[in-house]
């Protein structure tokens, strides 16, 4: 459809996609989900002129995997990227970006991939290698050179995915545009001007910061913990470097810091300095070192969040200048949940609520009009189907996830999924988390088997307990709920062709 305008393309039903994707980016971080923490206004825009999803999820809680996922439409036992000590996305495979394509969209890739391989399917892409860098990163050209380029890694990637739309695209075409941010990851290293925010605010502790992991062997074996230095690195996560400092992490630390200009990293030294000589002379144990370790986590991935939401709007702000708004979809999520010190934990991985969740809001365009909150059980395998749809190509019968579509536009159909599959496969690993899969229900349930070197169940009612922390497998009482359950785990993974799981429901 040469030379369309954007009011043509969006009666056609032709809609640009532009999806921004967060890393380790948590609901509980969002004030449109949540307020206690932090305050996003230019997220919560997206929600306010469209929709905010209340039961959005992952297949598998951990990046490259969950990207995979998204990519394909399909889980992980499918596409083929299970984890990411082993992973190599097969990119010769069906992908949704190869389809958009296919279909007459122009696609476009900025920022992080994390899949190893060199992205296929895309007319353009500049990515960051690996987990790429916060200050002054790395960028892979489609030549395959490398370039270092000077500034904040989640500025650049924004600079980069707004002069793409306004200066390399197709204008002819519609397009898809993924913007892949390396922010939330792990070690929160902020952007200089930020670097002294929330330093005044003291967030409130967990309910479940001091969770014992009663009952729950699975969880009692992570090595995720905050108040422990072997889990989180108090100079890698906390900032707490001194001269002589010789912990797991250190060393990586500081070679992170060496790509600041000089100007930057005497002015980090100078806040980071003065916070860790004041902890080293307190000599804090237990409760006290916990509590500290928390509020640094707290505070600085609170800052590099800041700048996100920042970006976030520069990103809006250019759709709106450029007339672009009413005929693209804008879509927020993050590649899984993580943990804000519920449990005691950072990091992800886990079946558990605030892991399994993520947040998903959407713009939506002129023609699509649901707003407000939407309830269905949703999943990350979902994003690719919807995409296909609002580019009116065929949804390949192998696509594992359902169109959104219809819940976009404002349909509640009587037939919707009322549970969702879940799979985690990589241990012996980072965080010792087990392997496990199950089932979660609409209804409130959840049922989860730990494997491989243990065999454990969990059973937990969501609806009684939010938190997770009674774990109702077996007991008396529970032997109804519990056959309903196990029936629809079988159910998920006949219908998902997870035979290698279904072979491991009676494992002894």
């Amino acid at each position: 459809m040469p030379g369309l305008l954007p009011a043509a393309l969006a009666a056609q039903g032709r809609y640009n996609v532009v999806y921004i994707m967060t890393d380790d980016h948590t609901a509980q971080m969002m004030s449109c989900y949540d307020n206690r923490f932090v305050s996003t206004p230019n997220l919560d825009r997206i929600a306010a002129d469209g929709v905010k999803f209340v039961n959005s999820y992952v297949a598998n809680s951990l990046s490259g995997p969950s990207r995979a996922c998204m990519i394909t439409g399909k889980h992980s036992h499918k596409n083929g990227f299970t984890n990411n000590e082993h992973g190599i996305f097969d990119g010769s495979q069906q992908t949704m970006p190869k389809l958009m394509r296919a279909a007459g969209y122009e696609t476009a890739l900025i920022g992080k991939w994390h899949l190893v391989s060199t992205p296929t399917g895309f007319d353009y892409f500049d990515i960051v290698p690996g987990q790429g860098d916060y200050y002054n990163p790395d960028f892979i050209k489609m030549d395959g050179s490398t370039v270092t380029e000077k500034g904040y890694v989640t500025n650049l990637i924004t600079d980069k995915a707004i002069d793409w739309m306004a200066n390399k695209r197709d204008k002819s075409k519609p397009f898809i545009l993924f913007i892949h941010h390396k922010a939330c990851h792990r070690p929160w290293l902020p952007e200089m001007k930020y670097i002294r925010a929330y330093e005044d605010q003291t967030f409130a502790l967990p309910a479940t910061l001091y969770d014992d992991y009663e009952g729950r062997e699975a969880a009692a074996a992570q090595e995720m913990e905050i108040g422990n230095n072997q889990h989180m690195d108090i100079v890698y996560d906390n900032k707490m470097y001194r001269p002589g400092a010789n912990t797991r992490l250190t060393d990586l630390y500081l070679s992170m810091l060496s790509r600041m200009d000089s100007k930057d990293r005497a002015d980090y030294d100078y806040f980071y300095d003065s916070i860790a000589n004041r902890f080293y002379a307190q000599n804090l144990t237990g409760k006290a070192l916990t509590e500290f370790k928390y509020q640094r986590y707290m505070r600085d991935y609170a800052k590099v969040l800041k700048s996100l939401d920042d970006n976030v709007g520069r990103t809006l702000d250019y759709l709106r200048d450029a007339g672009l708004l009413d005929s693209t979809l804008v879509v927020y999520t993050s590649d899984q949940g993580f943990y804000m010190g519920e449990h005691g934990w950072f990091d992800k991985r886990f079946m558990y609520e605030e892991s399994f969740a993520t947040p998903l809001v959407m713009r939506l365009p002129n023609g699509l009009s649901a707003r407000g909150d939407i309830k269905e059980m949703v999943q990350n395998i979902d994003y690719a189907p919807t995409f296909l749809d609002i580019a009116g190509a065929k949804i390949p019968d192998d696509i594992q996830g359902e169109s959104l579509l219809p819940l976009l536009k404002g349909k509640h159909p009587a037939d919707w999924r009322k549970s969702l599959y879940y799979h985690y496969y990589e241990y012996p690993a980072e965080h010792s988390v087990k392997r496990h899969y199950g089932v979660s229900t609409a209804d409130g349930w959840k049922l989860i088997h730990f494997y491989q070197d243990i065999n454990t169940w969990e059973l937990y009612n969501l609806n009684e307990d939010p938190q997770e922390l009674h774990n109702l497998y077996g007991q008396p009482g529970t032997e109804k709920v519990t056959k309903r359950l196990m029936k629809e785990l079988v159910k998920l993974q006949k219908q998902y062709d997870d035979q290698d799981a279904l072979k491991l429901n009676n494992q002894k």
